[in-house]
């Protein structure tokens, strides 16, 4: 882990993203590349696998997700796992080479009976000796604590998206109310987790916004996921234009040089990337994937077909 995740300079307007996404491709890679190598191998890749612990019925509106109760996407509302069965899922990660285990819950926030059950969850895969992270929602400053008593290392909580676009997605919480459970999170002593979505139709000065923001927290997050956005049926959008791959690229690129201590993860979207589109997010910076064929409810690349394509690359998983 390196030992500092202070950006190469104080804060990043949206300016400065965006002059670094309008780079010629060759510059902005060779300037990630750059930035990587200072605090990472670049042979070695963070593997984490995550499960989702609690499914579908979110009140939430995020306009991207299957798992909102107000939309028709035929995914279906479970009740929270039971502890065994969740560890018993944590063990067979760590055997695929697994290094963190991560586990979702669709709330708005955890009700306390709920978070005492994931407390012991966190207790449980953190003596196997993964690391441990979690996504429930938004946290009080009580609840940050419990978390981190437990020994939960990550928080994962995205902003998604820039300020200025983020309400064509989401009205029932508000970035602020984001930033706040961030807050709460940092102020525990729990590493943070949080990124975003790209492809839900913003333009590239969002992508800048959203960079800026994460890379202009007072400690920008340890781990930052990049995502592509899976078109759901049945969510408002169904229909988005996928973004092209030099342009998430392109992203990728700004968050390493931006937040260069920071591990940078190909989050969902990657199953329909190419190898060669893969390849070029290592190149610019990225160190980090979830493992498994699923990532909560969205297909996820094969775990045979990361190892060779990893083979085909010379890289390995972060020990």
């Amino acid at each position: 882990m390196p030992d500092s995740h202070i950006a190469t300079k104080p804060r990043w307007t949206r300016a400065d993203v965006a002059a670094l996404l309008a780079l010629p491709f060759p510059e902005l890679l060779f300037r990630a590349m750059s930035a990587h190598r200072e605090y990472f191998d670049p042979t070695r890749i963070q593997i984490s696998t995550l499960l989702s612990i609690k499914t579908g019925g979110c009140p939430e509106d995020c306009g991207y997700c299957p798992q909102a109760a107000e939309y028709e996407t035929g995914t279906k509302a479970n009740k929270l796992m039971a502890v065994d069965a969740v560890l018993e899922q944590a063990r067979a990660a760590k055997e695929k080479g697994a290094g963190r285990f991560c586990m979702g819950a669709a709330w708005r926030s955890p009700k306390e009976q709920d978070l005492d059950t994931v407390c012991s969850m966190i207790s449980g895969v953190k003596a196997m000796g993964l690391e441990t992270c979690v996504t429930l929602g938004m946290l009080t400053r009580e609840q940050s604590g419990k978390l981190k008593g437990a020994g939960l290392d990550y928080y994962n909580h995205n902003l998604d998206t820039s300020p200025e676009y983020y309400d064509k997605v989401i009205t029932t919480r508000t970035y602020q109310d984001r930033l706040d459970t961030l807050e709460a999170v940092r102020d525990a002593g729990i590493n943070i987790c949080c990124g975003g979505i790209v492809g839900m139709g913003e333009d590239e000065s969002d992508r800048a916004g959203l960079i800026a923001t994460l890379a202009s927290l007072d400690v920008p997050p340890e781990s930052v996921p990049i995502n592509a956005l899976v078109a759901v049926e049945g969510t408002p959008l169904a229909k988005s234009e996928k973004i092209d791959p030099i342009d998430f690229v392109r992203v990728v690129a700004a968050a390493r040089i931006t937040m260069p201590g920071s591990y940078v993860r190909l989050s969902a979207g990657r199953e329909a990337m190419s190898d060669e589109a893969q390849a070029l997010c290592f190149l610019a910076g990225a160190n980090s994937i979830f493992h498994g064929e699923k990532l909560l409810t969205t297909k996820n690349a094969t775990v045979n077909h990361d190892e060779a394509l990893f083979a085909k690359l010379g890289m390995q998983p972060e020990s």
